[in-house]
């Protein structure tokens, strides 16, 4: 079992930097922030950028996985992304983890004047933009004076230009956000992950019992392709189903096994906000990462 850490990027940089620091020095694997103009309940808050934010994390750490959590096409054309993602991978010197999800229909829906989609055309788009950003980010040969030209109902690309060697090869690799059968398919076809935060509305056990159920679907749309299921990580918010996993290091302990005995392979947790969503002890996250090694040990994922 792998473990990250979402840390909202809420923070002025001066008292971030220790929280990005600390994600490496406490042991995670993976530390991510969401990729929103703005979130939820937290949309009167201090809201900062994405990208930003993961450069300047990329020079307070040296090894740990940094990741948005996840990104869209509510906001987001794939050829300046595609930029911008690899930039970012360099400095980081290939630590880059991207997460890509179809987009929700809250703020970042509309606030740029967008149409308010169907379910049908989200992920119309949001297949459209992982295979745009598929092709992007592998970037065109250094000797082609063409560069890349995509066509497609969403997007387009003429001659655009990302030009050098990836950092990690063939491209970053793609966690991929989906519980419905079309998006799981996108996942086996171009997900070196999957992640989840489970269906909306679901808590407890029936929460875990649908999350049962969507690891399921994702081994049957592997199988479709002709993908081992095994070779997809997969990825478990585990801040989702009603709870918070940093409520006690006990909490977080049942729910890590518990998704280690459906095949999950990484968990994820929220750095603890003073209040409201999330709102929990730094404590018993330093207790949590205190039992880290231990719990790698003791939960080798079953699949």
């Amino acid at each position: 079992m792998r473990f990250g850490i979402v840390v909202l990027p809420q923070e002025p940089w001066a008292v971030a930097r220790r929280h990005w620091a600390a994600t490496e020095e406490l042991g995670f694997d993976h530390a991510w922030t969401y990729d929103h103009l703005s979130w939820r309940s937290l949309a009167s808050e201090p809201w900062g950028a994405t990208i930003p934010t993961l450069t300047a994390a990329a020079t307070v750490t040296s090894t740990i996985g940094l990741g948005t959590f996840v990104s869209s096409p509510n906001f987001r054309h794939p050829v300046p992304f595609a930029k911008e993602i690899a930039t970012l991978d360099d400095i980081a010197g290939g630590r880059v983890i991207l997460g890509i999800g179809s987009g929700g229909t809250g703020f970042d829906a509309t606030v740029l004047g967008q149409p308010e989609l169907s379910a049908r055309k989200r992920h119309e788009r949001f297949a459209e933009f992982v295979e745009h950003l598929d092709v992007l980010l592998r970037h065109e040969p250094t000797a082609s004076a063409e560069g890349i030209t995509l066509t497609g109902q969403w997007f387009e690309a003429h001659g655009a230009r990302m030009v050098g060697t990836p950092a990690q090869l063939p491209r970053v690799p793609f966690v991929l956000a989906a519980n419905g059968p079309k998006g799981l398919r996108v996942v086996a076809q171009h997900g070196s992950g999957w992640v989840t935060t489970g269906p909306e509305g679901a808590t407890g056990q029936d929460w875990w019992n649908a999350v049962a159920a969507l690891a399921e679907r994702l081994d049957t749309a592997a199988s479709a392709t002709g993908r081992d299921p095994a070779s997809i990580d997969r990825y478990l918010s585990l801040d989702s189903g009603g709870s918070f996993a940093l409520e006690s290091v006990a909490a977080f302990e049942d729910a890590t096994a518990r998704a280690a005995s459906l095949g999950f392979t990484d968990v994820v947790v929220h750095w603890p906000r003073r209040d409201g969503v999330y709102a929990g002890s730094v404590d018993v996250l330093e207790a949590v990462a205190a039992r880290l090694p231990t719990l790698r040990a003791l939960t080798a994922p079953a699949r």
